[in-house]
Parts: C-alpha cells; sequence; structure tokens
C-alpha cells in the first residue's frame, strides 16, 4: 500500500479508537454516574472489542499499529521501517484528536475541552509503563509466533489492563496527548502528559530488550505479520 492510504488508514482507525473510548466513557457516566465500576465495564469492554474489530480490519491496509510505540517498537525489531515512524506517529495523534471531536459531536458536548483531571502520581506513572510494557510484548510475541492473534491478543489485554493497572492503561502516547482535549472523565490534565508518555516510553523500551530476549531473530524467522506489518500484503 502506498504510505499515504497506510496514514490515512491509521488516522481513521485510531479516530475510531478514540470515539470508542470516549463516547463509552460518556454513556457509562451518564447511565450509571454513581457507579464508576460500571462505566469502567462499559469502557472497557468497548475498547477491547474496537481494537479486535480495528486490528483485523486495518491490519492488512496499515498493520493498524494505532499507537506510536507500536510503529517504534516494530522499527526496533526490524518488522517496519524507522523512516515511516514519525509520519504514522502524526497520523495517529490526528486521529486520536479528531475521534475525541467526533465523540464530543455525538453526545452534544462542547468540541473545544481541556481536562482539568490531576493525573501525576508516581502508581500512575508506573502502571503506564507496566501498561505499555505488556502491551507491546504481546504484539511483538505476536509478530514473532503467532499474528494471527494479534487483534485477539491485544484486544483482551487492553480490556484486562483497564482493570489492573491504576491508570486504566492509556498506553498509548497519541491517545494521551489527545485525552487532554477532553473534560470527560477519561481526561488528563495537559501538564501531566508528558511524565506520562515518559513513562510508556521506558515500558516499550523495557518491553523490546525482553522481546529481543525471548524471540531473538524472530523477525526474520517467522511467519508474515498480517495483522501488525504494513508490508505484508492483504
Amino acid at each position: 500500500m502506498p504510505l499515504h492510504t497506510r496514514l490515512a488508514a491509521e488516522t481513521l482507525a485510531t479516530a475510531l479508537l478514540l470515539a470508542t473510548v470516549i463516547g463509552s466513557t460518556i454513556m457509562g457516566t451518564t447511565l450509571a454516574p454513581a457507579n464508576p465500576a460500571f462505566a469502567l465495564f462499559v469502557t472497557s469492554t468497548s475498547t477491547g472489542g474496537m481494537l479486535f474489530v480495528l486490528i483485523s480490519a486495518f491490519g492488512p491496509v496499515s498493520g493498524a499499529h494505532i499507537n506510536p510505540v507500536v510503529s517504534f517498537g516494530l522499527a526496533a525489531t526490524g518488522d517496519f521501517a524507522w523512516r515511516e515512524c514519525l509520519p504514522y506517529c502524526a497520523a495517529q495523534t490526528i486521529g486520536a484528536i479528531i475521534g475525541i471531536w467526533v465523540a464530543h459531536a455525538m453526545f452534544e458536548q462542547p468540541m473545544l475541552q481541556l481536562s482539568a483531571t490531576t493525573r501525576d502520581s508516581f502508581g500512575l506513572w508506573l502502571s503506564e509503563a507496566v501498561a505499555t510494557f505488556g502491551l507491546l510484548l504481546v504484539v511483538l510475541g505476536c509478530a514473532a509466533r503467532k499474528p494471527a492473534a494479534t487483534a485477539a491478543a491485544v484486544g483482551l489485554y487492553i480490556a484486562a489492563a483497564y482493570w489492573f493497572t491504576a491508570s486504566s492503561s492509556f498506553a498509548n502516547p497519541a491517545m494521551t496527548l489527545a485525552r487532554a482535549f477532553t473534560a470527560t472523565a477519561a481526561g488528563i490534565r495537559l501538564g501531566d502528559v508528558a511524565g506520562w508518555i515518559i513513562a510508556q516510553c521506558l515500558g516499550a523500551f523495557a518491553a523490546c530488550l525482553v522481546a529481543r530476549l525471548f524471540w531473538p531473530r524472530a523477525t526474520a524467522a517467522s511467519e508474515p505479520l498480517a495483522a501488525v506489518s504494513p508490508r505484508t500484503p492483504a
């Protein structure tokens, strides 16, 4: 696929993911304002299911990275071109912001918002490092040994990570930045974004090191990565 086609797919897929995250958060808190556990259940299941669908549908087009750390992680293991990482990250970030605006519009909220939700504790940073470490390890592990399982594995992992991490598992720098522009319960204060992204990058770096230990030279020896590698033909 030409680069511009893949970038369009990444933008659209990321927009749909963020519309799901923000829209389901609004729906959950509206239906059960006094029951945050129900709202989290709604968002976690919606996000996990949507990830399965998006990776299945857009994987053969762009790889369905939908996340800068996935793009850089695949580049670090040889499954993606380094020169395309920044364009992918830009497309993912733009798509994330568009998705938030779409969610606001669907629920008739102001399009332009800023979050006032403070998220700046060590526990939250550690949670993001752990969540991103696990996510990227799942992606790289599937890439090395079972590419066809990537969509289900990523969807299930994120659905679970909503519950076992204190941060509810953003695990995505593009998503983290975009969520500064929503005043819903899914938001994060703009001043706290940098700490989260640093934690996510540290988790991703650790995952790349572990992946090399578990699956040495796996990329060259494994079957084509249909679910996450844009080099694979549809």
